[in-house]
C-alpha cells in the first residue's frame, strides 16, 4: 500500500486544482454564519444550539443547518424547490418521489474562469493562522476529474476556437465528412443552451493531445492538406457549438433508475450473498432487525476481526509479570469516561492503542475543537454528539451480530447491511477500535486503512473540513437511526469481450461541461474514479473526486473495512448509500457547507436508489505508455467490469454517468479515456452521460468524434483496431514526449480514407465514375 500511496502522492506538488463551486443552494442565515453542530432554524435569531433542544424534531433540524457539514452529490429536493441540484440517483427500486419522467431537474453549475474570484462561504470558524501542514505519510489520492489544469478563456471567434489539445477542430476530414458531422449534431443536439460567453477549458496534465499536426511525417502533411480543405466547415462547426453547454442526446432521454429497473426478487441469503438483517422483518420506514439475535464471534482469515470479539486481547502487567485482558472491556472503560476537550478524546483512544501513543498526532482534531467551532458547537460536540457516538460504537455486540465476510480478491460476493449497522462500524472506526488495522505489516496489509487516526493528525484545512463533514453524519445517525440497507458487491470479470472482433455499435452520448456525476447523473450508474484501495486518501489527506464522495456519503467508507485491494479485472459496486452533507470547492478549497436531507427513493430492499461503481485506472508516468495495446485492453476490461451486469436486458440498464476517469494525476489522456469508456459502455449495453468538469473544448471534441464514428457505423471492434494502429504507426517510433499527430486526427484520417476507398471500389464494381468531392 505504501507504494500505491506514494505513487499517488508524487503528483501533489505539481497539481493545483482550480476552485470549482459545487452549485448547491446557499443557505440564508440571520447572522451571516453557518453553525456546524448547532443547527439553528433559518428564522431563529437566538444563539441556542438546536442540538440541545430536544423538543425540536429531526425534520426541522435537517431543514436548517442541523449539522452543517458538506454535500453536493445527489441533492433530493423536489424539482420546483430552491435546490439547484439533481434529486435522485436510483438503482433497482420503485415508489420514486421524483416525477415518473426521468427528465432533467434544475441544475446549474457555473464554469468559472481562471480570473474569477473564488466563491466564498461563511463558516462560523476562525481561520487558523498556522500554515497547513500534513504528515509525510499523508498523500493526496488525486482523482482523475480533478480540475488540475490551468484555465483559459475561449473566444467565440473562428480563429480562437481551439485550445491546442490536438487537431480536434481541424481534424482532417474533408468537406463531405464535416458537413455530415454537422448534420449529425443538428439531428442529435436539441434542448436549451445557456449563452454564456466564457468557457472553462483545461490544459496541462489532463489534455493528452498537444499535437499541432506539424508535418513531421508524410501522414502529418496529408492531414495538413486535408485540414486546409476542410477548415471553413470545421470552423463553422466549432462556432455552431461554441456557446453550447451540452451536446449529443438530451440527458432526459437516457435511462435512469428506478424507472428502467425490473422488479426486485425477494431479498434472501444465498451462497454468494451475505445478509446481516432479518429479511422477513424488513419493512418500509422501520429500522432493520439484526440477524442473528446474539453476537456470533469469528476470529479467522475470512471475516472482519471485530473489536468486541472475546479473542481481542490486550497485554497487561500483573504481579506475576504479565498477562492479558479483554481489549473490548478496556475500550468500554476508556470511552465511557466522558469528554470535556479533544485531549480527553485523544487520551481515551490511546488507552487501548498504547503502541502508537508516541506516533499518533491529534492536532487536526484539537484545532477543530479550539479554533474552528463556536463555543455552542464545541459544547454540543462534547456533551451530545461524542457521547452518542460512544453509545453507537459500544452497541456493536447487539447490532453487528453476524460475522462480516472479507470481500477478497477473485471473489464474486455481495454483502448487504443495515445503515444502522454501518453507523456502528464507522463509530468504531472514528474511535480507532478495530484490531490489527493500524499497521501495514499486519494480515490486513492489502486492505485500506479503516481506523481514523490519520484523519486527526496535522493542521491541514482539508482534514478540518473532512472532520466537520463526518461529524455531521454522526450527529444525524446517532440522533435518529437510519432505516435502510446498503449492498456492497465485489465483481470479477472472468470472461472479457473479444474487443477486436466486436460488432457492437457505439451507444448514445450526452456530454456536458456543466454539472456533476453526482447531481446530474442521479439514477445512473455513477463512476467513482477509484484508487485500488477503495476510498483512496479519505482517512488521510486526499480530498478530490473519490474522497469527496466518500465523506458526503460516509457509508461508502465502511467498504474499506472488508474490501481487499482491487485487482486488474475487479470492481466494487455499492448500492444504497445516503448523502448527509453539502459542500463547496475541491481539494484545498473544499468546505463543508450544510447538512443535506437525502430524499432519494428506496427500492424494495429498502436501499437508496444510488448505485456507485469503483473502478481504478492505471497510473501512467509516461504519456505514450497508455497507447500500448495491453494497456488499452486492461482499461477496456476494467471499465467493462464496472459497467456490465450478467443476465440483464439492456433496456433495464441505466446510463453510465462518468467523466475524465484515470486522467489528471493518473496521467491518462482525456480523449483516449473517453473512447475507452464509450467502447466499454456500448459493449455492456449502456448509454453514457459524460461530464467534462468545465472543459468545453473536450466536450466539443468528444461529441464530434462520437458523431463521426456513429455516423459511419464504426463498430467497437473497428475502433479497437484503429487504437492499435495509432499505437504502432504513431506512438511506437515517437521520439518526443507526445506524438505530433493526435489520436482523433489519426482516426478521422483513417476512417475517411477507408470510406473513400470503399466508395471507389463500389463505383468500379458498378461501372460508375466515383464522385471525388465526396470521397476525400
Amino acid at each position: 500500500m505504501d507504494e500505491v500511496m506514494d505513487s499517488q502522492g508524487s503528483m501533489t506538488s505539481e497539481v493545483k486544482p482550480q476552485d470549482v463551486e459545487n452549485d448547491v443552494p446557499k443557505a440564508n442565515f440571520t447572522d451571516g454564519k453557518e453553525e456546524v453542530l448547532c443547527g439553528a432554524e433559518k428564522h431563529d435569531t437566538s444563539k441556542d444550539c438546536a442540538l440541545m433542544d430536544n423538543a425540536q424534531d429531526e425534520a426541522a433540524s435537517q431543514k436548517s443547518m442541523d449539522c452543517g457539514f458538506a454535500g453536493g452529490l445527489d441533492e433530493s429536493a423536489p424539482a420546483g424547490s430552491q435546490s439547484n441540484t439533481a434529486q435522485t440517483h436510483c438503482s433497482n427500486g420503485q415508489k420514486s418521489k421524483r416525477s415518473s419522467s426521468p427528465g432533467p431537474h434544475p441544475v446549474k453549475t457555473t464554469c468559472v474562469a481562471a480570473h474569477s474570484p473564488n466563491p466564498k462561504f461563511i463558516l462560523p470558524v476562525n481561520n487558523s493562522p498556522g500554515k497547513a501542514v500534513s504528515a509525510a505519510s499523508d498523500v493526496e489520492m488525486l482523482s482523475p476529474d480533478s480540475p488540475v489544469s490551468k484555465t483559459m478563456l475561449v473566444n467565440n471567434s473562428a480563429g480562437e476556437g481551439h485550445d491546442g489539445s490536438g487537431c480536434a477542430e481541424d481534424s482532417g476530414f474533408a468537406k463531405a465528412q464535416v458537413m455530415e458531422s454537422q448534420q449529425f449534431v443538428k439531428d442529435s443536439d436539441s434542448g436549451c443552451f445557456t449563452k454564456d460567453r466564457v468557457h472553462l477549458v483545461t490544459t496541462g496534465t489532463e489534455d493528452a493531445e498537444i499535437a499541432e499536426c506539424s508535418g513531421s511525417s508524410d501522414m502529418s502533411q496529408d492531414l495538413i492538406r486535408s485540414q486546409s480543405d476542410a477548415r471553413p466547415e470545421s470552423e463553422s462547426f466549432a462556432l455552431h457549438n461554441m456557446d453550447r453547454r451540452w451536446l449529443g442526446t438530451p440527458i432526459d432521454e437516457l435511462n435512469r433508475m428506478p424507472q428502467c429497473a425490473p422488479p426486485l426478487s425477494h431479498l434472501k441469503v444465498v451462497p454468494n450473498h451475505t445478509v446481516t438483517v432479518r429479511t422477513d422483518l424488513l419493512r418500509e420506514g422501520e429500522v432493520p432487525v439484526p440477524y442473528p439475535t446474539k453476537f456470533k464471534d469469528a476470529w479467522d482469515d475470512m471475516s472482519v476481526k471485530m473489536p468486541c470479539s472475546e479473542k481481542n486481547l490486550f497485554p497487561m502487567e500483573t504481579e506475576d509479570g504479565g498477562g492479558v485482558q479483554s481489549r473490548w472491556e478496556l475500550i468500554h472503560t476508556a470511552l465511557q469516561g466522558g469528554f470535556k476537550s479533544s485531549l480527553d478524546v485523544r487520551d481515551a483512544i490511546l488507552r487501548y492503542n498504547t503502541a502508537h501513543a508516541k506516533k499518533w498526532d491529534f492536532t487536526a482534531l484539537n484545532l477543530l475543537c479550539t479554533e474552528y467551532l463556536e463555543l455552542c458547537e464545541a459544547k454540543t460536540l462534547f456533551e451530545v454528539v461524542l457521547p452518542a457516538m460512544v453509545s453507537l460504537a459500544l452497541s456493536a455486540p447487539r447490532l453487528c451480530t453476524l460475522p462480516i465476510p472479507l470481500l477478497k480478491s477473485r471473489m464474486n460476493h455481495s454483502l448487504t447491511m443495515s445503515q444502522e449497522q454501518i453507523a456502528c462500524l464507522l463509530a468504531n472506526a472514528f474511535f480507532c477500535t478495530f484490531p490489527r488495522r493500524n499497521s501495514r505489516k499486519s494480515e490486513y496489509c492489502n486492505y485500506p486503512e479503516i481506523n481514523f487516526y490519520r484523519l486527526f493528525d496535522g493542521s491541514s484545512s482539508r482534514k478540518i473540513e473532512k472532520l466537520k463533514t463526518l461529524l455531521c453524519y454522526f450527529r444525524r445517525v446517532s440522533k435518529t437511526s437510519p432505516k435502510g440497507l446498503v449492498t456492497f458487491t465485489r465483481q470479477v470479470l472472468n470472461n472479457p469481450p473479444n474487443w477486436e472482433s466486436s460488432q457492437t455499435q457505439l451507444t448514445r452520448l450526452h456530454i456536458t461541461c456543466e454539472g456533476t456525476i453526482e447531481n446530474n447523473g442521479y439514477g445512473m450508474l455513477q463512476v467513482d474514479f477509484a484508487n485500488r484501495f477503495v476510498g483512496g486518501g479519505v482517512t488521510g489527506h486526499g480530498l478530490v473526486q473519490e474522497e469527496i464522495r466518500f465523506v458526503i456519503n460516509p457509508e461508502l467508507i465502511v467498504s474499506r473495512l472488508f474490501t481487499e485491494a482491487l485487482e486488474y479485472n475487479e470492481c466494487l459496486i455499492i448500492t444504497g448509500t445516503e448523502q448527509y452533507s453539502k459542500y463547496s470547492g475541491y481539494a484545498e478549497s473544499y468546505k463543508w457547507k450544510e447538512s443535506h436531507n437525502d430524499e432519494t427513493p428506496r427500492d424494495d430492499w429498502q436501499r437508496r436508489c444510488t448505485e456507485i461503481v469503483a473502478i481504478d485506472a492505471i497510473k501512467f508516468r509516461n504519456f505514450l505508455e497508455q497507447f500500448l495495446p495491453e494497456k488499452i485492453v486492461r482499461e477496456l476490461n476494467k471499465a467493462y467490469c464496472g459497467f456490465f451486469r450478467s443476465n440483464t436486458n439492456s433496456k433495464h440498464l441505466s446510463a453510465v454517468a462518468t467523466g475524465n476517469w484515470g486522467c489528471g494525476a493518473f496521467g491518462g489522456d482525456t480523449r483516449l479515456k473517453a473512447l475507452i469508456q464509450l467502447m466499454a459502455a456500448a459493449e455492456a449495453g449502456r448509454d453514457m452521460a459524460y461530464f467534462t468538469f468545465g472543459d468545453a473544448q473536450l466536450m466539443r471534441d468528444v461529441h464530434k468524434i462520437h458523431a463521426f464514428l456513429t455516423g459511419r457505423k464504426v463498430t467497437v471492434g473497428r475502433l479497437y483496431s484503429l487504437l492499435n494502429q495509432y499505437s504502432s504507426m504513431v506512438c511506437k517510433n515517437c521520439r518526443t514526449p507526445r506524438p505530433d499527430v493526435s489520436l482523433y486526427s489519426f482516426i478521422y484520417e483513417k476512417v475517411s480514407s477507408q470510406t473513400a476507398a470503399d466508395a471507389l471500389k463500389s463505383a468500379k464494381d458498378s461501372g460508375m465514375s466515383p464522385i471525388t468531392s465526396d470521397s476525400h
